[in-house]
């Protein structure tokens, strides 16, 4: 079975070495260099990849991802498409190999976006950038996506649960280009909820309150948005824009749909834990941290967010149990925070003060 890497790059020179080191298990790397001018294209052909460089004009991320597919040879069986700022585990192309079947054309993997400042995973979901050589295309100018080309039969999906890739972005990098280029996918193709929501959600990391709220409710009113997590982070997202504007009252509300539509998720029950936080409804959050807790087994997807499954939902428990009279209760909920944040000097201190 012939396993080949492929990726685009420009200004990476830094990752080469690690990168290249993990991707070795691999018979060959393919890369587009976009234009750097740190030498990247050299570093990498000295470490034995196959580079090609050409600029994207205008750029958009499925023209350089198709344009470095291309450079696979036509008798790779699995291509395996990655980041220079990722890293796979060593044995990942053998517990690759293991999960691929006769019928496979593409493979899901465990995937650690963002780590915590003390080394511990953050952000994980399973991601699903390996595929099998022919019938496949990006699509989409940014968060781009595989889409299996007509005439290719469907094909199988394996779960590939040994292999893990670990991504350690350089936080000076830019996402300036993301915005228009959501705007663009979103002008594209105004019936795909996927790029209808994430658009929503630039907005709210711009602070465009608005225009977040706009763009996430017509998100919900989309035919094709029919997944309950997204539209629950959709609602959720709508939640936080209201709190900046001052309408707390209606956050609220937005937060018990977002409750309704996906109970199965963590993140809606402590969203409005915190807000219950904030203004001292302490039964309230004694109860939605309950109810998330008793939620045990993390999703895959790439919804699930971090802070769900660390110490807050502990912490707000022991809060909330302490402002109630449930001494015994909190300095056990505390523990379990402390357990998950050990070096938490104000959760070691609450764990003191209630007799730990």
């Amino acid at each position: 079975m012939k396993v080949a890497v492929y990726a685009i790059c420009k200004n990476e020179a830094r990752f080469a070495a690690r990168w290249m080191a993990s991707m070795g298990e691999a018979d060959g790397v393919y890369v587009l260099d976009t234009g750097s001018t740190d030498g990247t294209a050299e570093r990498l052909r000295a470490l034995g990849a196959v580079v090609a460089v050409e600029e994207i004009i205008p750029w958009r991320f499925d023209a350089a991802r198709n344009r470095s597919l291309a450079l696979v040879p036509e008798d790779a069986d699995i291509c395996v498409c990655t980041d220079l700022d990722e890293v796979f585990r060593p044995g990942w192309r053998a517990a690759l190999e293991g999960a691929w079947g006769p019928d496979t054309v593409q493979a899901s993997y465990r995937y650690t976006w963002s780590f915590r400042p003390d080394g511990r995973e953050d952000t994980v979901f399973w991601s699903e950038k390996i595929h099998s050589r022919q019938g496949w295309r990006w699509v989409h100018p940014v968060h781009e996506v595989l889409e299996r080309l007509p005439g290719f039969p469907p094909g199988g999906k394996a779960a590939a649960p040994g292999v893990q890739l670990d991504h350690h972005p350089d936080p000076s990098k830019s996402r300036g280009q993301y915005l228009p280029l959501l705007e663009l996918s979103v002008e594209e193709a105004p019936g795909d909820d996927r790029n209808t929501h994430y658009l929503g959600r630039e907005y709210l990391y711009y602070g465009r309150w608005d225009d977040c709220i706009r763009t996430l409710k017509r998100h919900l009113s989309l035919p094709s948005a029919v997944w309950a997590d997204e539209r629950c982070a959709s609602m959720r997202y709508i939640a936080r824009a209201l709190v900046q504007k001052g309408e707390k009252a209606e956050a609220r509300r937005w937060l018990w749909r977002a409750v309704g539509e996906a109970p199965h998720l963590r993140e809606p029950w402590l969203e409005l834990a915190w807000q219950l936080y904030e203004s001292g409804e302490w039964d309230g959050v004694a109860y939605l941290c309950r109810a998330a807790l008793s939620i045990e087994t993390r999703p895959q997807t790439y919804i699930c967010e971090g802070w769900a499954w660390g110490s807050l939902p502990w912490d707000l428990l022991s809060i909330g149990l302490y402002r109630t009279g449930r001494r015994a209760e909190a300095l056990e909920a505390a523990r379990q925070a402390l357990a998950l944040e050990p070096d938490n000097a104000r959760i070691r201190r609450n764990v003191e003060l209630l007799g730990g």
